[in-house]
């Protein structure tokens, strides 16, 4: 009894398998007897504005920088700036003693005072005929002896005085006063920031892709979502035989003086800006070594359209051949398509009819 209960339900099942797979076959609704419809999602043909970039890191630099330092040895005496305090061309920094220095130009200015009185007066004397014309020759090289011994001893007193060689910001101080300076001790740094340079290597391969004058995008981690410009400004003259790359520098704007001397940066170098064919990168499809997409035709049939593709960039690609603006092309559910197969578009994508009269106005 048990046995034939189970045959029972063997057949039962076995037949409701058969029903099922031949539902499954059988057309439905208006295809009945048809050509299959294929759901698919479809996105207009675009253009829109392309860039080739080459990309490498690079490291800033202040447009001028330098240690400032001592030229002679003394204590100093007068310290006129502060930590990070901005500085014009010119300005004193930092003093040495320099009492001496001054004594020295006191002394000479006195000396070229009295000089230039006898000067005056010795002019008269010969111009009355009380002096021989020898004697005014003689004091006019006194007095330009004593005019040259002031310029000596200002510059003295200029070699004891620390000044800002141009616009910029200082850093740290690293002396205080009376301390102890000779040659070379460093007072500070100076760095302009008003431009920054960016050095960076790029492959010789793209030597030929480079010149001045061309735009350059750059990023740093310090400020992730913000982009700073600049220009290339020069192209090394040779190429390094090790690392097969040539030096490239930049300069980048820094009103805001965000960038700093040292900083990494991802550099983008643009080159060949144009107006380019785009399509979604989930469009193309390949086969064999041919790339291809499904175009959408005026019946709601596919057509399967070859393609010459030029650069990519994420999630698009450029279509040097094969396609117009305005045309729709399948991104979705072209791998059951073939040539001339009938779909059903259910995205709200721009229909082709449409976009061509668009594409024509």
């Amino acid at each position: 009894m048990m046995k034939k209960i189970l045959i029972s339900i063997l057949i039962l099942f076995i037949g409701g398998a058969v029903y099922y797979i031949g539902q499954q076959n059988t057309p439905s609704g208006n295809n009945r007897g048809g050509p299959r419809i294929i759901l698919v999602k479809v996105a207009p043909v675009i253009s829109d504005v392309f860039t080739d970039t080459i990309e490498a890191l690079g490291t800033t630099k202040a447009n001028e920088s330098l240690n400032i330092t001592a030229t002679t040895t003394d204590k100093i005496s007068i310290i006129n700036f502060t930590d990070g305090m901005p500085v014009l061309k010119g300005q004193i920094l930092a003093e040495l003693i320099n009492d001496e220095e001054r004594a020295n130009l006191r002394a000479a200015e006195v000396n070229f005072e009295q000089q230039e009185r006898d000067l005056k007066r010795i002019q008269g004397l010969v111009n009355a005929r009380t002096l021989p014309t020898a004697r005014l020759g003689d004091q006019k090289t006194l007095f330009e002896k004593a005019k040259a011994d002031i310029q000596v001893a200002e510059a003295r007193i200029r070699d004891r005085q620390i000044i800002a060689p141009f616009d910029g910001q200082l850093g740290i101080r690293q002396i205080s006063l009376g301390s102890l300076v000779t040659p070379g001790t460093v007072i500070t740094t100076l760095d302009d920031l008003s431009t920054i340079k960016l050095d960076f290597t790029v492959p010789e391969a793209f030597l030929a892709a480079l010149k001045n004058g061309q735009t350059i995008n750059a990023l740093t981690e310090a400020y992730p979502d913000r982009q700073f410009i600049g220009t290339v400004t020069n192209i090394g003259s040779r190429v390094d035989p090790v690392s097969r790359a040539v030096s490239v520098r930049a300069m980048i704007a820094n009103d805001d003086r965000s960038l700093r001397p040292g900083m990494l940066m991802r550099v983008k170098l643009i080159k060949n800006k144009r107006q380019s064919i785009m399509i979604p990168e989930e469009a193309l499809l390949t086969s064999a070594e041919k790339k291809y997409v499904f175009l959408i035709q005026d019946d709601n049939s596919v057509k399967q359209q070859p393609v010459i593709i030029g650069s990519r960039r994420p999630g698009s690609v450029e279509i040097l051949d094969g396609l117009n603006i305005g045309q729709s092309v399948v991104i979705e559910g072209g791998i059951k398509l073939q040539d001339g197969s009938k779909v059903t578009i259910i995205n709200s994508a721009i229909s082709p009819k449409i976009s061509r009269d668009e594409a024509s106005q």
